[in-house]
């Protein structure tokens, strides 16, 4: 299993979030990057497909404002990393917005999303991880992407959830930019990919499947409930598995059973699995109950389907078992 990764993935570092009513500490921090690579051993450098194929995906404007935000920042007079405090949650226009902090609302959903001075080359180099992992996967082999920052909560023109760039779709329209007609995405996190979900809500051409905390209780509480199908062209191409705080593997596997048989009446050419660890037993801000051996089991029912599988890299924040957790579900492919 070949892994990709590129150092310019850690410089992203904020400094905090603001979560549950106050300022904690920031959960995403780059030692998760560093403790997978300390268990996975060697990897290699991404190759730098440019811009494109990220643009396929989002917004110009986003893009435009993750690059220029922390200057737009600190010329306007504020300290620290840019974190919103107004959002457009009704009537949202495109209309032409100067001001830092009405961007940072605009381009954002949450106030858990920093933006530093590094952020948009970690986020970069973390799509072109994904892609490189992609080229590899194309070409006959099998390869995970050590995304970071992950990117399943991120949408179109949208960062959240700890997610600038949204490497899963990213990878899936490259995917199918290569004439690979009809792509599956499997999403294992323990949070729903709000961001996934949104970008190919109104499209058949890529089957959404997501097992996830139940968002009447978790995070991002307003997406990825069972009755969310998709729309228009994309009607049938949604599915959503939530479960119960507390879920160990015989729920989750039925769940992954139950989305790998729809997927595979979508009968894909790629499956790209959205991987989360903090479905882990000890992770700090998740509830269910899985163990590290059954990540590989959960991983073998994926490879027995026969596709090509590509990995990338979302939650799991116990730092003391990510390498671990990883390591297993990778042994299972």
């Amino acid at each position: 299993m070949r892994v990709v990764f590129d150092p310019r993935q850690l410089g992203h570092a904020p400094a905090r979030e603001f979560h549950n009513g106050g300022w904690t500490p920031y959960a995403e921090v780059p030692a998760r990057a560093e403790a997978m690579l300390a268990v996975l051993g060697a990897s290699e450098a991404p190759v730098d497909h440019g811009e494109g194929p990220i643009l396929a995906v989002h917004d110009a404007g986003y893009v435009d404002y993750l690059k220029t935000a922390p200057a737009r920042w600190a010329e306007a007079g504020r300290e620290g990393d840019v974190i919103a405090y107004t959002w457009p949650v009704v009537r949202r226009r495109d209309i032409d917005l100067t001001r830092i902090d009405a961007l940072a609302g605009r381009y954002s959903m949450d106030a858990a999303t920093p933006i530093t001075a590094n952020t948009w080359d970690a986020a970069y180099w973390s799509a072109q991880a994904a892609l490189t992992a992609l080229d590899i996967v194309l070409d006959g082999g099998q390869a995970f992407a050590l995304c970071r920052p992950p990117g399943h909560h991120a949408g179109a023109d949208y960062c959240g959830g700890y997610c600038h760039l949204n490497t899963a779709a990213i990878a899936a329209q490259a995917a199918r930019d290569r004439d690979r007609a009809r792509v599956a995405i499997l999403d294992i996190d323990y949070h729903h990919g709000n961001g996934t979900q949104d970008i190919f809500w109104s499209r058949g051409d890529v089957f959404y499947a997501s097992i996830h905390a139940d968002p009447a209780t978790d995070y991002p509480f307003y997406w990825g409930h069972a009755d969310e199908v998709g729309e228009g062209a994309g009607v049938g191409t949604t599915l959503n598995l939530p479960l119960p705080q507390g879920t160990t593997l015989e729920a989750f596997r039925a769940a992954q059973g139950h989305a790998l048989a729809a997927i595979a009446r979508f009968a894909p050419d790629l499956l790209i699995v959205s991987l989360g660890v903090d479905t882990w037993e000890g992770d700090p801000i998740s509830a269910f109950r899985l163990t590290t051996a059954d990540y590989a089991v959960l991983a073998g029912n994926i490879a027995a389907a026969g596709w090509p599988v590509l990995t990338l890299m979302e939650g799991g924040y116990a730092l003391e078992a990510l390498g671990a957790n990883v390591a297993s579900f990778l042994s299972g492919l």
